[in-house]
């Protein structure tokens, strides 16, 4: 039976894999011609690629902002129980929006709720597990990526043929509140002794965590590893409908794939984090940013449906191997009283220039004609990852040299 700090993981986790269908729905949505017709989308491709933009906006600036007031002012039961109240109610309301600028608005308020996620997360697990413990349980959330991801492009595609784009949004309002809700009410009891908080701890926290050693070269890996996620995420339907002609049944399916095969590659870069010396960590950054851009670089070049299927499967993987470094890397180094305030500026600052990602890739689509095309800015962020995962390593391993 597991303990229950593991349960507390497991139940972030199947959080995590609600809040990225409520992410990538979009991504589906527009290939619906009744969804984009209501909000006036077309075939617009940049307008397309800024529902992405203003949802990561929004999260980028409150996984910077909001994190720190939360973790100063609340524990991370009492933070997520308000996101996701949030959450549900700006899905219930979607359906009744009559104008593209109400859906960006809708899209850019959700950002804003989902953005202490991933921190409260890491604080969590940083208040319940020992430092040489961090690799496992970082890997096993962070699977919830892949999994929303994987369950997501099917799911809102099986929810739009049956109860149309308006009834997905009303399924989603009701996963988040009561599965959503319920999983943090049942299994993620406040910490055992609450801190006496008050007004001057937001700003020393908020201080606290901007002082994490090696801050800027971890923040251009998270740059670097969102980019790719949120590229891939938001175009990767749109690539096997209208450049490879799949059905719309056949897309969601086939976009789910590559995210289930990165789930094994994730819990392995979690062992592996476990296992080596912790200024090795970025070694993960390295190899996985070096093999996803050949992966990458190969699915563009590749027309047959086998090879196609191989780097697409294999882009994944690589990249997925990287999932828990990032986390890791900032629970070991952080200040302990700004761990998830750390992660915040680091996700947070990720986030918001990730967001320009879909958009900069619809523009690049449009320019080129191609939706290939767009896929080489996910090259250019993978060669950023090995560059500056480099970096990394050689401070990392410098300083323990220095310490010995």
């Amino acid at each position: 039976m597991f303990s229950a700090r593991w349960q507390g993981v497991l139940a972030l986790l199947l959080l995590i894999v609600i809040a990225y269908v409520d992410r990538v729905n979009i991504s589906v949505m527009i290939l619906n011609p009744e969804f984009a017709a209501h909000f006036q989308l077309n075939d617009n491709r940049m307008l397309q690629g800024m529902l992405m933009t203003l949802f990561l906006l929004g999260y980028g600036f409150s996984a910077l902002l909001l994190t720190p007031l939360m973790e100063s002012k609340m524990h991370y039961r009492q933070g997520l129980l308000v996101s996701i109240l949030i959450w549900a109610i700006i899905c219930a309301v979607s359906p009744l929006l009559g104008s593209l600028m109400g859906l960006l608005v809708a899209r850019l308020l959700l950002g804003v709720a989902e953005g202490p996620l991933f921190s409260m997360k890491t604080r969590y697990i940083s208040d319940r597990f020992a430092t040489n413990e961090l690799g496992k349980p970082n890997a096993v959330s962070a699977l919830g990526i892949s999994l929303g991801l994987a369950v997501g492009f099917p799911l809102i595609t099986w929810l739009m043929q049956h109860l149309g784009w308006t009834g997905s949004f009303y399924v989603l309002a009701l996963l988040n509140l009561i599965i959503g809700g319920g999983l943090v009410w049942g299994f993620l009891p406040p910490p055992p002794a609450l801190r006496r908080l008050n007004r001057l701890r937001f700003r020393t926290t908020f201080l606290l965590a901007w002082r994490t050693p090696l801050l800027g070269w971890i923040l251009l890996v998270e740059i670097a590893t969102l980019s790719y996620l949120w590229g891939n995420s938001a175009w990767l339907p749109a690539w096997l409908r209208d450049e490879h002609h799949f059905s719309l049944q056949a897309t969601g399916l086939l976009a789910a794939l590559p995210f289930l095969l990165s789930l094994g590659a994730k819990f392995l870069g979690g062992v592996l984090l476990d296992k080596l010396p912790p200024d090795r960590a970025p070694l993960l950054f390295i190899v996985g940013g070096a093999t996803t851009a050949c992966a990458v670089s190969g699915l563009m070049l590749s027309h047959q449906p086998g090879w196609l299927a191989f780097w697409m499967l294999t882009a994944n993987a690589c990249w997925g191997i990287q999932g828990a470094a990032i986390p890791v890397v900032v629970q070991q180094r952080a200040p302990s009283e700004a761990v998830g305030s750390a992660y915040g500026i680091i996700n947070g600052i990720g986030n918001l220039c990730a967001a320009f990602i879909p958009m900069l890739m619809g523009g690049v689509m449009g320019w080129m004609g191609s939706v290939s095309a767009g896929f080489s800015v996910l090259v250019a962020s993978q060669l950023i990852t090995l560059a500056a995962g480099t970096m990394l390593l050689v401070k990392m391993r410098r300083s323990t040299a220095l310490m010995a």
